[in-house]
């Protein structure tokens, strides 16, 4: 057409001039992978024969061989004459003949395939399959191993409907009316490969207490995006974030993960988190959280039942993963939480939340390296952030690794930054080495004998730090309670353990005490790790503690501190936990006197309750503002 110009000429296509592309750390990664599955399959089928029909040697001999490209030749020899009405066709203008239809992401059902897909579905199962038996006779690291990590009473249970008139030894207190709920990994597939404890998919398990000594349990899924992908499909299909991203078999899951993505069989852009480690009620809602994804909201039924309201991203105003323990000041009703990234910059961001959920600030945090922060903790005007040894490097899986490392070139601290920054430039870091607090329980600011201004870290301390992760011979896991004090004066730290020896972990405080100070913190006594043997009241003033032990092969989980209303002490509440009679294969809900940690009441429970991570408790007034 005479009336087209073109912009700009085309660039020659030349194979010597096109230069090897910049890859980012995870693309290095991906190549690693898809050369290593190829490589693999190609070694595979070295020795079949082709049919002729796909054979190189028959389809491209003879003048059906290809050529290089050749530049502009002018002035050819012509036989005869050209006709004047070749020329090229008259361009035209495209217009879309509809508009693309939005895309609901509220339900999932089989996905509808077309050709292409189902031919990359077949393809990409092959490869998978074919790696597995490639893989099928090596050894996992215990770590990552099912037959280790799903044993026993770690092992998954079917979901429980509402079950009532539960019998009840002792009397449930008149202030305990609510519902106790404790999440929980509970894979609902068997495992193709690695899993890790922390991979299962979310699973509540809920107590609601009524009057006249009445209470009813249930136990259900948290109906996440994954979890409704992998229904419709009948198998597990997409990446378990530790027990998967293993070794050279784990780059291979990655690739074939985003090629499934990539081509419209799995969703990858909705989440793909399990929710399933902590729970928080905040603005009229009960949130599963890992930190993976972001938290699903999940509704408390007036029967006591449990229904998946969806994935929260708080109104549109947070688009990244969150961690499974935010922070909710008792004083203001504020909310926090951190988001760390494994990948891109910035690898970390802290958050605030106003009462009424709208997000009051998103401060983006400078790191060296993508770091594993499962926990944090605030004070009164101050958010405590760790930043550890315990770091990600997806390299690690070129060399057969897992991901998740312990970097002992790395100094570990403390960054101290008000709850208002609108952004880093006012954090303080204060080295506290060779500390990994995979918890925290609390932090308050204080003052010392010379004035200098202190802030103390009460917090589980790891070692090895990332024994949880990979296999360690002849190091048995400690985590023991840590008191740290973080000088903002002069820039240093101390640290000194409380009850030196015994493995304390999973555990709450007082939340009325959340960012103060506190005298009380009631954890878990983890022996033999990782079984609960007993709950221990740790007073941080003597420290002392006191123990209640479960009795002969009866093991529980977290200790959860439910307070009195209008408790004029700190202890005045109840703990309470779920246990397990491994001889008698049965499963109790025990409540204790906070004040005198004496039993004064069980619930039996009619199904097993596997063991898991942590709780929460809301009482009926929360109840009946849920949204």
């Amino acid at each position: 057409s005479p009336d087209t110009k073109p912009i700009s000429k085309p660039l020659p296509i030349s194979t010597t001039t096109i230069s090897r592309p910049t890859l980012n750390p995870l693309q290095k990664v991906a190549s690693t992978a898809l050369d290593f599955v190829e490589n693999s399959l190609m070694n595979f089928k070295n020795d079949h024969k082709l049919p002729c029909t796909i054979d190189p040697a028959v389809q491209l001999m003879g003048n059906f061989a290809p050529v290089p490209e050749c530049p502009v030749c002018t002035g050819l020899e012509v036989t005869g004459a050209i006709p004047d009405e070749l020329h090229g066709p008259k361009s035209f203008e495209t217009k879309p003949i509809s508009k693309p239809l939005p895309i609901s992401t509220t339900t999932v059902s089989r996905p509808i395939l077309n050709p292409l897909q189902k031919l990359a579905s077949t393809a990409l199962d092959f490869v998978e399959n074919s790696l597995m038996n490639l893989k099928k006779d090596d050894k996992l690291p215990c770590t990552i191993d099912p037959a280790v990590q799903l044993r026993g009473n770690f092992a998954p249970v079917p979901e429980y409907p509402i079950c009532t008139g539960l019998e009840v030894t002792g009397a449930i207190p008149d202030e305990l009316h609510g519902v106790y709920l404790r999440n929980g990994a509970n894979p609902m597939f068997k495992p193709t490969g690695g899993h890790h404890l922390f991979d299962g998919d979310g699973m509540i398990h809920a107590v609601k207490f009524g009057p006249n000594n009445k209470a009813s349990y249930c136990c259900r899924f948290t109906r996440t995006n994954r979890l409704k992908q992998e229904l419709s499909l009948g198998r597990p299909c997409l990446l378990k974030p530790i027990g998967e991203l293993h070794g050279h078999l784990g780059l291979a899951r990655l690739v074939l993960f985003y090629a499934r993505g990539a081509v419209g069989l799995l969703d990858t852009g909705n989440g793909i988190g399990a929710a399933n480690a902590g729970l928080v009620y905040f603005n009229g809602c009960l949130l599963a959280m890992s930190e993976d994804d972001l938290p699903y909201v999940v509704r408390v039924t007036q029967d006591g039942d449990l229904e998946t309201s969806g994935r929260f991203d708080y109104d549109g105003q947070v688009n990244c993963p969150l961690i499974a323990h935010p922070k909710l000041d008792p004083d203001t009703g504020e909310l926090f939480s951190l988001s760390y990234d494994v990948v891109n910059k910035p690898y970390l961001k802290f958050f605030g939340f106003e009462p009424n959920g709208h997000k009051s600030r998103e401060v983006s945090i400078t790191l060296d390296q993508p770091t594993m922060i499962h926990d944090f903790a605030i004070t009164e005007h101050h958010v405590i952030i760790p930043d550890h040894q315990v770091v990600f490097k997806l390299s690690q899986m070129v060399r057969g690794k897992s991901p998740v490392v312990y970097d002992p070139n790395k100094v570990s601290r403390y960054g101290i930054l008000s709850k208002k920054a609108e952004n880093e430039s006012g954090i303080q870091w204060i080295d506290v080495p060779d500390c990994f607090c995979f918890h925290i329980w609390n932090a308050w600011e204080e003052n010392d004998i010379n004035g200098d201004k202190i802030i103390v870290v009460i917090g589980s301390c790891m070692n090895p730090p990332d024994a949880i992760f990979n296999e360690r011979e002849n190091m048995p896991l400690r985590s023991e309670l840590t008191e740290i004090r973080l000088n903002t004066t002069i820039g240093g730290s101390t640290r000194r353990v409380i009850g030196s020896g015994l493995n304390l972990d999973a555990g709450t405080i007082n939340q009325k005490h959340l960012g103060r100070k506190s005298r009380y913190i009631y954890l878990a006594i983890v022996e033999p790790w990782p079984k609960c043997s007993g709950m221990a009241k740790v007073n941080l003033e003597s420290k002392t503690i006191t123990k209640f032990l479960y009795g002969n092969e009866r093991f529980g989980g977290e200790p959860f501190f439910v307070p009195v209303e209008n408790g004029e002490r700190e202890d005045d509440g109840y703990i309470m936990s779920y246990v397990r009679d491994e001889d008698n294969e049965k499963s109790e809900l025990v409540v204790v006197e906070a004040s005198s940690m004496k039993q004064i009441s069980r619930v039996k429970l009619p199904g097993r309750v596997p063991y898991g991570f942590h709780g929460t408790f809301i009482g009926n007034k929360d109840l009946e503002n849920q949204y």
